[in-house]
């Protein structure tokens, strides 16, 4: 099963691009409501939007540019060395291991289901694999970097110690079911090559390496590129925000979307039912941290609408072949959110 955010399609392969709906869609929505704000058209609702618009714009760009940047340099690394550092998969260390991997990944929530499945086939634990893919949906360096740009610093190291501490958390319990039999452990589980080494092979790369013009050009176009899917589901999450914020009064966010437990559950229904990639949903989540005043809700928007998406759950039976793998991760990780989202919009 495939989603749009994360699909290899037939448009990597040739040098014209077809229509993307989100990320065409979403451009010619901004542009539009662009053009009749700066046009002099004095159509209140269209003003808000407009003016919600940039707002968001002025405060991501910067993260954006820098996002691409980072993509571009870890493409240059070689994918086996994501799947070296994990280490082995029934130690503590290895799970620490997993959720430290899954946090530095620059991938987007569905697109690291790729990963994810691919590490599952060559070999790395269940354990290890479900903390990967928990850590890692909205902390990859791009998006991390964004978030700082929408909500601050403070909340969002918040939101990445949290994020781990659910992450790692949930791997031992993991380890934990699989030593007991109640989950099946992973059948392709085997060691890592003791013929491949890490810094070996790093060492001999360096050496070879030079710094060139193609380089910087490979980085730059190579990050746009693999920056793509990521740009258009932010774009998307912008007009959403956006639309929030114009018609949505601040009393329904205080009244309904408020730090209160009953503000916590309604963001997890919401986040339930809204399908949209872990980078469209960090503008929302900044709403819910700024017009709500409910950082723990915001938190609770980026870790649950992974943990309860019906796509992440359905590749997860996918490639487990397992309903009881596959429902466990709702399961196990959304009572964590509960709590920590709580704890977060008391200690404000």
């Amino acid at each position: 099963m495939t989603d749009p955010c994360c699909e290899v399609s037939k448009q990597n392969t040739h040098k014209k691009t077809g229509f993307d709906l989100i990320l065409h869609g979403s451009l010619l929505i901004i542009c539009s409501v662009l053009i009749l704000y700066f046009s002099g058209l004095n159509i209140p609702f269209i003003t808000t939007y407009a003016e919600s618009i940039i707002e968001f714009l002025s405060r991501m760009w910067w993260g954006v540019l820098l996002g691409i940047t980072f993509v571009g340099l870890m493409s240059k690394i070689p994918r086996e060395y994501y799947t070296a550092v994990l280490g082995r998969g029934d130690t503590f260390g290895g799970i620490i291991r997993a959720a430290i991997a899954g946090l530095f990944l620059d991938l987007c929530s569905h697109g690291i289901l790729m990963i994810g499945a691919k590490l599952y086939e060559r070999g790395a634990s269940l354990a290890q694999v479900m903390t990967f893919l928990i850590a890692s949906p909205w902390n990859s360096l791009s998006l991390t970097i964004i978030l700082v740009s929408l909500i601050g610093l403070k909340w969002t190291l918040v939101y990445i110690a949290g994020s781990v501490v659910i992450a790692v958390l949930s791997g031992l319990v993991y380890k934990t079911l699989i030593a007991s039999g109640k989950l099946p452990d992973n059948p392709n589980k085997t060691d890592l090559s003791e013929n491949f080494s890490l810094k070996d092979d790093a060492r001999s790369k360096l050496k070879e390496f030079k710094f060139s013009r193609l380089f910087f050009k490979d980085i730059a176009i190579g990050g746009l590129k693999e920056s793509k899917m990521i740009i258009k589901w932010l774009l998307f999450g912008v007009i959403i925000a956006a639309a929030i914020r114009t018609f949505v009064p601040v009393e329904i966010f205080e009244n309904w979307f408020g730090p209160t437990l009953i503000g916590l559950l309604l963001t997890l229904v919401a986040t339930t039912i809204i399908e949209v990639c872990s980078e469209g949903s960090a503008p929302i989540a900044s709403e819910l941290v700024t017009r709500a005043n409910a950082p723990g809700n915001g938190f609770a928007f980026l870790m649950a609408g992974v943990a309860t998406d019906y796509t992440e759950i359905m590749v997860l039976r996918e490639f487990t072949k397992s309903w009881k793998i596959a429902l466990s991760l709702p399961l196990i990780t959304v009572p964590q959110v509960i709590l920590l989202g709580y704890i977060m919009n008391m200690v404000q």
